[in-house]
């Protein structure tokens, strides 16, 4: 197992991708800290470390869409973490299974999967 130490966070923070982990679709981009980086070890369900809230935050904590990590991949420099997930409703906190549900042009792309007004 690769130690928590050995990875390389930045200002105490390592950036995070999740996936999801039967079909690979990218759901969204986070940050982690130590120690949500241990409670989502623990737990088995993913944690996050929340830059504007400036707090620790279990994803599905107000939604109720929960991501069960399946798997944490570390990249070479150790650096940034992969999240593969099963995802539970939407990833995406205006009700998008993905937080990428819209291409450069501003066209919808993704599938709306909850109303936030109904979830918040």
């Amino acid at each position: 197992m690769i130690a928590i130490d050995d990875m390389k966070f930045k200002d105490n923070l390592i950036p995070a991708i999740v996936q999801d982990h039967e079909n690979g679709d990218v759901l969204m981009f986070a940050y982690m800290n130590r120690e949500s980086l241990e409670k989502t070890l623990d737990s088995g369900i993913a944690h996050y470390w929340s830059r504007s809230r400036g707090k620790l935050w279990k994803k599905g904590e107000s939604s109720g869409h929960i991501q069960y990590v399946k798997d944490i991949l570390v990249d070479c420099d150790m650096d940034t973490l992969l999240l593969k997930v099963r995802q539970d409703g939407g990833a995406c906190h205006v009700g998008y299974r993905s937080c990428f549900y819209r291409n450069i042009n501003g066209d919808i792309v993704g599938k709306r999967v909850f109303d936030p007004d109904d979830v918040y």
